[in-house]
């Protein structure tokens, strides 16, 4: 196919979502999964070396076109958008999640010292947690963890990127 690249880019660039390198190829049934994934790597490499206002990232599984940080203040004025707005105690009870799941509600709030009914209820309303099913234990309580559009609001490829406790410490020390 002469214009992969630019039928690639075209795909990335309408979809709302990271498209995964399988969604390409159930489109362009003739190009081999090898050719996708070069031909994606070589726009990553394209848009960064470009030094551009957008840069295409592998995000969720998928890929997908975003902005640079530095210039959030310029998109916020246009889309007259806030950013998702978590508190901080969601953010705790949102943490605890990505790093323990799948988890129980019990050992959330263990972790938390409180009661995280209403917390869970709005991160799932979000979209941001997800029921994953229940623990085969007495009372079968349900299990959470996080979504695919977590991994999108915070920009990750997945859930190993997330910062180790050792980069914490490294932080604050």
């Amino acid at each position: 196919m002469d214009n992969l690249k630019a039928v690639i880019e075209a795909l990335i660039f309408v979809s709302d979502t990271p498209v995964t390198v399988a969604v390409i190829e159930g489109i362009l049934e003739d190009v081999t999964k090898k050719e996708l994934s070069s031909t994606v790597d070589d726009l990553i490499r394209e848009y960064k070396e470009r030094g551009g206002g957008i840069f295409l990232k592998e995000i969720a599984g998928g890929y997908q076109f975003r902005t640079g940080e530095t210039l959030t203040p310029w998109v916020r004025k246009l889309k007259g958008q806030k950013p998702m707005d978590l508190s901080p105690a969601a953010m705790e009870t949102l943490a605890v999640i990505a790093y323990r799941q799948p988890v129980m509600k019990s050992e959330i709030e263990k972790v938390r010292g409180v009661d995280v009914s209403g917390l869970l209820r709005g991160l799932l309303e979000k979209n941001l947690v997800r029921i994953m099913g229940r623990k085969n234990v007495p009372g079968r309580p349900i299990i959470y963890g996080t979504t695919r559009k977590f991994l999108e609001t915070f920009g990750l490829k997945a859930l190993s990127d997330l910062p180790t406790l050792r980069e914490f410490k490294e932080l604050e020390g």
